[in-house]
């Protein structure tokens, strides 16, 4: 009887079935990796003899041959060692609380600039009692500036700075002054455009 000890009749290894489970989880695993960008496959501690099969499988679109693919990439993924893989694991997990982290941040500021568009000066008075250090002329401005345009039916240009400024604030974000206006824009024109 293959796998099984000849005094104790126990199995010697995992059973089929956890067998099965176990390659489950590494072709999951493979999914998530071929989805990933270039650089965010960069931050993670993966072997570099499977990055060519990464990209490879990244490429292909086509149904079968994708499926075909992944199945490869598992294969060569079965080979590495499991604290490589749990190595991966972790640094995939690690990448999805931050990215929770930052999509909570982006609605408690989304939140502030919805309150301060809808209640004027009482919501800007509270901001201001939690952040004494900014600026409230230039707030109150942006304020009065974007509830102009959504009557006008215009760009929301100052809807988007007054967004760029509340996340600056409660996020602690100076990077879209050095990047310049249009630094982060692009990445959030999305969510701006519910107007």
């Amino acid at each position: 009887m293959r796998g099984r000890d000849e005094d104790t009749g126990e199995y010697l290894s995992p059973s089929r079935s956890q067998q099965r489970r176990e390659a489950l989880e590494v072709l999951e695993l493979a999914e998530k990796l071929a989805s990933l960008t270039p650089s965010q496959l960069a931050k993670l501690p993966i072997p570099e003899d499977l990055l060519p099969h990464i990209e490879q499988t990244r490429r292909i679109t086509a149904h079968i041959a994708r499926k075909r693919q992944l199945a490869f990439l598992a294969k060569q993924m079965r080979r590495e060692d499991d604290e490589t893989l749990e190595a991966i694991r972790d640094a995939l997990d690690e990448d999805g609380v931050a990215a929770r982290r930052e999509v909570a941040a982006m609605h408690r500021v989304e939140a502030w600039r919805d309150r301060l568009l809808a209640d004027g000066d009482a919501a800007l008075a509270e901001l201001l009692e939690e952040h004494p250090a900014a600026d409230r002329q230039h707030l109150r401005q942006l304020v009065r500036n974007a509830l102009e345009e959504r009557k006008r039916n215009k760009p929301p240009r100052a809807f988007r700075e007054l967004f760029r400024e509340l996340r600056a604030l409660l996020v602690g974000g100076t990077h879209d002054r050095e990047a310049g206006s249009d630094g982060d824009a692009v990445a959030f024109d999305d969510e701006d455009r519910e107007d």
